[in-house]
């Protein structure tokens, strides 16, 4: 006999209470997606910088927007990922986590993430309405950028890589080098004499 069991999902009130009771061990890394709290891989080397060179070239833009870095961003009662850096109005309210439409940008540095990033967060952040989202994707040297979200996903996507310029659409005289968002290409394999 099979019995199907319910999944018990939660609110971002419980997991916060959740955390504040000891449940989660001291640097164990998670966030709540649609009610599912789900682990985080550990941040190596290559997906920091993975992390830290965006934030450099988005630093000039602090001013007009504000820079969260592995944050958390609430998108609705059941929902608070934490992307790698997002973009966020100026005015967002700095007695809570910005919101869904406070949002102008999410940028998923995927390495190990690449499948969770490139699905159920995409999706997440596609029907919460965040305007652009981009997936730097290591291994395949690209930054994925995707726009014009709707309850299914994003409308637009595409694909930029080495020696091409990318720019926000919240900021669309920012322009980026998608090799410094990369950083230094890995070096050839051997060759054969």
């Amino acid at each position: 006999m099979i019995v199907s069991v319910p999944r018990r999902l939660f609110t971002v009130d419980e997991y916060y209470r959740m955390a504040a009771a000891g449940v989660f061990q001291p640097g164990e890394r998670v966030e709540l997606l649609d009610g599912e709290i789900v682990p985080m891989n550990p941040i190596g080397s290559p997906h920091a910088w993975c992390v830290t060179r965006p934030t450099e070239i988005f630093a000039p833009l602090v001013g007009r927007v504000r820079l969260r870095v592995q944050h958390p961003i609430r998108l609705h009662d059941r929902c608070e990922p934490e992307p790698d850096l997002a973009l966020v109005r100026r005015s967002a309210p700095q007695d809570r986590h910005p919101s869904a439409a406070d949002t102008l940008l999410i940028v998923e540095a995927a390495d190990n993430s690449l499948r969770k990033d490139r699905g159920r967060k995409r999706a997440i952040y596609a029907r919460a309405r965040i305007p652009e989202s981009w997936i730097v994707d290591l291994s395949g040297e690209r930054v994925e950028i995707y726009r014009q979200p709707t309850a299914r996903g994003y409308r637009l996507t595409s694909l930029a890589r080495r020696g091409e310029i990318v720019s926000p659409l919240c900021t669309p005289d920012l322009d980026m080098d998608v090799s410094a968002i990369l950083g230094d290409a890995a070096p050839a394999g051997p060759t054969a004499d």
